[in-house]
């Protein structure tokens, strides 16, 4: 389950509530509204409303 401020990404052809294609870029993930749609913000002025199916956690490289 995405917990709040987890780093997500939209997955290919992904497009937010108003019908417009997001940038494939790393996400904060914000949280759910009461419609369903998962709040993402790539930083303080920019979020996007998305279908949670359209999201994935991001993947974080650990140092070997």
């Amino acid at each position: 389950m995405l917990t709040s401020s987890k780093n997500v990404e939209v997955k290919p052809d992904t497009r937010n509530h108003k019908g417009f294609f997001v940038q494939e870029a790393s996400y904060k993930f914000m949280g759910i509204d009461q419609s369903g749609w998962a709040l993402i913000c790539i930083d303080d002025a920019t979020c996007h409303y998305v279908d949670p199916d359209n999201l994935q956690a991001s993947e974080e490289i650990v140092g070997e």
